[in-house]
């Protein structure tokens, strides 16, 4: 018999195929951790950036945090979420 597949403290994060301008991720997906359901947003790296700050930014806020329907420009901005390069420095539960 199979077991149910558990993907507790897993995730993943994929290409946004819907980025449009510079300040959206550059990446996207959905983490677990103990339980919780996240969404993740990764930003790389800019090319003209020092060689030794991170090669990914990531934003991750609880999934049922965030309104239904998406966010518009303005509430991710106001999230951190809107920044490209790496002056966020939110909390990361893990």
């Amino acid at each position: 018999m199979n077991q149910p597949y558990d993907n507790t403290n897993r995730g993943g994060i994929w290409k946004n195929d819907r980025k449009e301008t510079d300040t959206h991720p550059d990446f996207t997906g959905n983490l677990n951790v103990d339980g919780v359901e996240y969404w993740i947003n990764g930003w790389k790296r800019k090319q003209d950036a020092n060689p030794k700050s991170a090669a990914l930014s990531l934003s991750i806020k609880r999934k049922e945090d965030r309104p239904q329907g998406g966010t518009t420009e303005q509430q991710r901005a106001a999230e951190g979420q809107g920044k490209s390069g790496f002056e966020d420095d939110g909390d990361i539960p893990f």
